[in-house]
């Protein structure tokens, strides 16, 4: 066999899956997405968590989920088959289902901060973060408005990374994302509009195997401003936008009137599409496809992914959570990991 050839089947190490929010969720979704492991031909991961809360929250739910510590990410990938590993990350006080404890979101943010470690050394394939309650996270001295600016100073970006929400058939990608919309609209520039479509397009040749991106820019306004007559934004921020990404190589479509442009037919003309605000984004996505959205992280040194949903704290502990968004994210992660092992071992071998 040829060196391009073993090249091309390169494996990413185990993902890395954080605890998240120890009183919703994240847990259970955890212990089924491991349950469907083969039915979804899902890749290895590992979890950065508190191993009793787990086996313990198992005997609960009465999953039949082997919860196994392990010491090493790569060790993962042998146990994966019979049970699911877990790096101990210890809880500072037991948990309730749905009742959240301050104390415990130190145990959070080290999850992430062990994730990251792993994932830069190239000892995690991926990170897959789990859902966070923000207010548990605040008590323990967080200070970030959430999981994509808190990566953001872990590894010292020098650029803003960009959120990007995937379900089959639509990836959307908000410029402006956690804000009022009085706000949001103050803060729409044409520089952020064309660091978005950057790194997006970016992204999706080098992780997504799409050689040449196809994005779209959403109008702001209703019939794209008409002219100027409904507002400017389109004609003095968002088309000069596009024309500097045109002008970087990038086919971009745009500005299109958002009410037209995510019906079946409009979306198989774009690979992308970016969005003035969050709810321009979300609307469309989630009522396209609510059950199986990813939320992933572009611009970062590794892969990032998590379900498009919060802690549920109202179900929490009763079994009937959803795990489907996060066995999207973990197929997805999988995906992008395996383009970036494959990438970085064609290098040498097609020197």
């Amino acid at each position: 066999m040829s060196a391009q050839r073993r090249a091309l089947g390169a494996a990413p190490a185990p993902l890395a899956i954080t605890m998240g929010e120890p009183a919703g969720i994240g847990g259970e979704i955890l212990l089924a997405a491991w349950r469907a492991r083969a039915e979804h031909a899902l890749p290895p991961f590992f979890a950065i968590d508190d191993v009793d809360r787990l086996k313990a929250l198992a005997r609960r739910l009465g999953l039949a989920v082997p919860v196994e510590l392990v010491t090493e990410p790569e060790a993962a990938r042998e146990l994966f088959a019979t049970a699911l590993p877990v790096l101990h990350e210890p809880l500072v006080e037991e948990v309730a289902p749905g009742r959240p404890k301050g104390a415990n979101g130190s145990a959070v943010l080290a999850s992430i901060r062990r994730a990251v470690d792993l994932a830069r050394a190239g000892e995690a394939g991926a990170l897959i973060t789990n859902p966070i309650h923000k207010k548990s996270l605040y008590d323990a001295g967080f200070r970030y408005p959430g999981h994509t600016e808190y990566l953001a100073a872990l590894v010292e970006s020098a650029s803003e990374p960009v959120m990007m929400l995937a379900v089959p058939g639509l990836r959307v990608v908000p410029v402006t994302i956690h804000l009022a919309l009085a706000e949001a609209l103050a803060r729409l520039t044409t520089r952020a509009i064309v660091h978005c479509g950057t790194v997006t397009a970016a992204s999706l040749a080098r992780d997504l195997g799409i050689a040449r991106p196809r994005l779209a820019v959403a109008a702001l306004n209703p019939h794209s401003g008409e002219e100027g007559s409904m507002g400017r934004e389109e004609i003095e921020i968002i088309a000069p936008a596009i024309e500097t990404l045109r002008g970087q190589g990038i086919e971009t479509l745009g500005p299109l009137p958002a009410d037209t442009l995510f019906h079946p037919r409009a979306r198989q003309r774009y690979d992308a599409v970016l969005c003035m605000y969050h709810d321009q984004a979300l609307i469309p996505l989630k009522t396209i496809d609510f059950e199986h959205g990813v939320n992933v992280t572009l611009g970062l040194p590794f892969v990032r992914t998590s379900p498009d949903h919060g802690t549920a704290f109202d179900i929490a502990g009763e079994g009937r959570a959803s795990p489907a968004s996060l066995i999207a994210a973990i197929a997805l992660a999988g995906e992008m990991a395996t383009r970036r092992a494959t990438a970085g071992a064609l290098k040498p071998a097609l020197a």
